[in-house]
């Protein structure tokens, strides 16, 4: 049985003709993938060799095709020819599909690891996003913190009514406080142009170097006493308080001082120490007085018995007046010694205070020689009536205007004022003048008794010590302010019935 072989020689034709149809088709789709996403090295790798068998389909069909039409033709001796050629194509074609296949076998492992470093790289920088987002929030948290302490010590630094310095290690003023300015009457920033050291506001270069050994030494100083020199020449008691703040790095250590105002501390210490004495004084004065009135009460009364008996022209009767005489001094002495040390409620009236200061200024003018003293009188007329022995502020008025005379010589000012102070109902009562002032060491004395720095025989120093008296009597105080040469003013505090 023979069989026809024009069917096998179709179905090569056919299936030629459909192989190089289906090479070219998947080759359309890999392009088509290709273009979606030109970094997929999948695609690319299935582009190639879609090209390659694509060249081996049409090789290898196109060579059945002809192969099959020169034998149908009788043309076997052109095709024997020709066969070889055609196997090496399609020898060739397979080679390459076979080397794109091993060629991007590598690539893959090339892509995997580039792939696998990608997503590492993506984890690494999604952490380090992470990171810088806490990051920001933590920095954005602690710049707040640290804003809000700097401002909160900032405010400490500004408000605080003690001085606060800061130096370096060497002594070189880096910053002070506003009251710091204040306390030592400095404008601001004077101390920094040039940059001053801290040793420019302590009176004694000692104090620095003590405040430096306890700084060397435990690391700190404590509460040491020292006296500071103003910008104006004033001196000022404080307490000074040190210690390092360490820097960040070498040679940026700081040393910050805290300085408390205690001149008024110690200004009130020494009047309660004054009033202390004055009362001593006081007690002792009134018992000597007590002692000393009687006999001079004796001799005086004697005196005068034996005065009648004699006649006025001898010298008997001379010498008698003049035992008289200083007899009366010494009473009136003693009377001043009793009215200092006296403690009894005055006898109190209502009284205009400023018309008793215009009569004491009236009988001054008319009783003494002035000359060219100018006496000046400013009165508040909103002062009320007081409660006054005026009598006895009269005697003070009188003493106090009496010495400004002395101080002021023949020549220059004094001011006598009255202001009501309605928010503490008190009366205050100014005495000043253009003289030549009290020396220092001698404010803390002018109300003892018998102290004076007038000349002998000119005054008993008894009349501050006696206002003193009286004004304390009468619930109030007395205050005096001087410097040599430029004048002396005394204050005088009493209460207003509001």
């Amino acid at each position: 049985m023979i069989v026809s072989a024009v069917p096998v020689k179709l179905i090569d034709i056919f299936g030629s003709v459909l192989m190089i149809l289906l090479a070219f088709l998947c080759l359309l789709q890999v392009l088509k993938l290709k273009k979606r996403d030109p970094n997929n090295v999948i695609w690319t790798y299935l582009l190639w060799l879609c090209i390659a068998l694509a060249g081996f389909a049409v090789s290898r069909s196109v060579g059945h095709i002809v192969k099959q039409v020169l034998l149908f033709t009788d043309h076997r001796n052109i095709w024997e020819s020709i066969q070889p050629l055609s196997g090496s194509i399609n020898t060739l074609m397979f080679m390459v599909a076979g080397s794109v296949t091993l060629f991007f076998e590598r690539s893959w492992s090339i892509y995997q690891q580039i792939s696998d470093d990608k997503q590492a790289l993506q984890e690494a920088h999604n952490e380090l996003m992470y990171l810088n987002q806490n990051l920001e929030q933590v920095i954005s948290e602690r710049t707040k913190a640290l804003t809000l302490s700097e401002h909160k010590y900032r405010r400490i630094f500004e408000v605080s009514r003690d001085m606060i310095l800061v130096t370096k290690t060497d002594g070189f003023i880096i910053d002070i406080n506003p009251a710091g300015y204040q306390m030592l009457g400095f404008k601001k920033d004077s101390v920094f142009s040039p940059p001053e050291k801290v040793q420019m506001i302590f009176e004694k270069p000692e104090s620095w170097e003590n405040i430096k050994k306890n700084i060397e030494k435990q690391g700190f100083s404590y509460n040491d006493e020292v006296t500071l020199k103003c910008q104006d020449g004033s001196l000022r008691r404080a307490l000074v308080s040190t210690s390092v703040d360490t820097g960040a790095g070498p040679g940026e250590d700081t040393i910050h001082f805290l300085i408390k105002d205690i001149e008024q501390r110690k200004l009130m210490e020494q009047q309660l120490a004054q009033a202390d004495k004055l009362a001593s004084i006081g007690q002792l004065s009134a018992g000597i007085a007590h002692e000393i009135n009687n006999p001079l009460g004796i001799i005086l009364g004697y005196t005068q018995l034996l005065l009648r008996e004699e006649n006025s022209d001898s010298e008997r009767h001379q010498d008698l007046k003049t035992i008289e005489k200083h007899v009366r001094t010494c009473k009136s002495i003693v009377e001043d010694l009793l009215n200092f040390a006296r403690s009894s409620r005055p006898t109190q009236e209502m009284s205009r205070l400023n018309d008793s200061l215009s009569e004491v200024i009236a009988f001054i003018r008319h009783h003494s020689k002035l000359e060219d003293v100018n006496i000046t009188e400013n009165y508040d007329n909103n002062l009320p009536n007081m409660l006054l022995d005026e009598k006895k502020i009269k005697q003070v008025l009188m003493n106090l205007i009496m010495n400004a005379k002395h101080a002021v010589g023949r020549k220059g000012t004094i001011s006598v004022s009255t202001r009501f102070l309605p928010d503490t109902c008190q009366a205050m009562i100014q005495v000043s003048d253009t003289g030549h002032g009290i020396e220092k060491k001698n404010i803390s004395r002018i109300f003892d008794p018998f102290f004076t720095t007038k000349p002998t025989g000119e005054g008993t120093g008894l009349g501050l010590s006696v206002s003193y008296g009286i004004i304390k009597n009468h619930g109030g105080n007395i205050f005096v302010e001087s410097e040599p040469g430029n004048g002396t003013l005394f204050s005088i505090m009493l209460p207003v019935i509001c």
